[in-house]
């Protein structure tokens, strides 16, 4: 069994550790917020920015890290890295001047803790596949935890999403897209990642209204299309309509990524990869000088 299969199943485990923490530093009620990362960890946070801001707990921005508009006046920053070494989160967080900052990592122990006035330890998700998958979502669940966004029984909806049967047909799809809203267009960015990292799959991902402005043009019978959460009001149908198959779950969106990371690893395995290594990828980013 590859890393990032045991990080999968692992998953329920660390989504309750998460959800026990009390860390300090995290954004409070009505403070403007800009949340910064990078690759897994920037889906992670442009999710978090809209749970946040839709419950009307203040204005909040997801950003990749080497995006951050350090000129623009913000309460806090909260960066999201399982590394703590990413050359663009360690800069934005020094660009940030003397706004308070708060960084969530999976090291403590590496320059991270320098960098950020604040480090939330989630160590207990740390990952030894390059693909990021427990970590993640162990970062939302906690900052979910943290907004009180999240239902009580998450971590058993994880357990059952490690036990369902994939989509229909799922591993026989050639093309894959992700559809999301509100704050699931960052799980579905995420899950579109883990297919493209682990198994160089065709993956896309949008809000599900923008689907039908071009991308529905690539559906066809060798397509899935992947919800996370209800779809929006006739987008559905005309989804089948192209004779593509779909997945509508009932579980909770962030159980549901779950699904989506087994199926990336499965794409991977009938491919001959390993998805503990994605081709061309390393577990951090650290650019050198000039």
């Amino acid at each position: 069994m590859s890393h990032v299969e045991r990080e999968i199943a692992s998953q329920p485990e660390c989504w309750r550790r998460a959800l026990e923490t009390s860390p300090a530093g995290l954004p409070q009620r009505g403070e403007r917020v800009a949340v910064v990362g990078c690759g897994t960890s920037l889906y992670i946070a442009q999710a978090y920015a809209a749970l946040r801001e839709h419950a009307g707990l203040g204005e909040t921005d997801a950003f990749a890290a080497s995006e951050f508009p350090a000129a623009r006046r913000y309460d806090r920053v909260l960066a999201i890295t399982r590394s703590g070494t990413t050359t663009e989160v360690l800069t934005a967080l020094e660009r940030a001047g003397g706004t308070p900052t708060v960084a969530v990592t999976g090291d403590p122990a590496t320059p991270i803790s320098a960098a950020a006035g604040t480090v939330v330890d989630l160590g207990f998700a740390d990952e030894k596949s390059v693909v990021q998958t427990r970590f993640a979502t162990s970062a939302l669940a906690l900052l979910r935890g943290h907004l009180g966004l999240v239902p009580a029984d998450l971590p058993a909806q994880a357990e059952q999403a490690l036990a369902e049967p994939l989509p229909e047909r799922a591993t026989a799809a050639t093309q894959v897209t992700f559809l999301g809203t509100g704050w699931t267009v960052g799980l579905a960015n995420e899950a579109a990642l883990k297919l493209r990292e682990a198994s160089g799959w065709w993956a896309e991902s949008y809000p599900a209204m923008e689907y039908r402005h071009g991308p529905i043009s690539v559906s066809g019978p060798e397509s899935l299309v992947w919800f996370f959460g209800p779809p929006p009001i006739g987008l559905l149908d005309q989804v089948l309509d192209t004779g593509a198959r779909t997945s509508v779950s009932s579980l909770d969106p962030l159980a549901d990524l779950i699904r989506a990371q087994r199926l990336a690893v499965e794409l991977a395995k009938g491919c001959a990869l390993d998805p503990d290594q994605p081709r061309n990828l390393t577990r951090s980013i650290v650019l050198g000088g000039p």
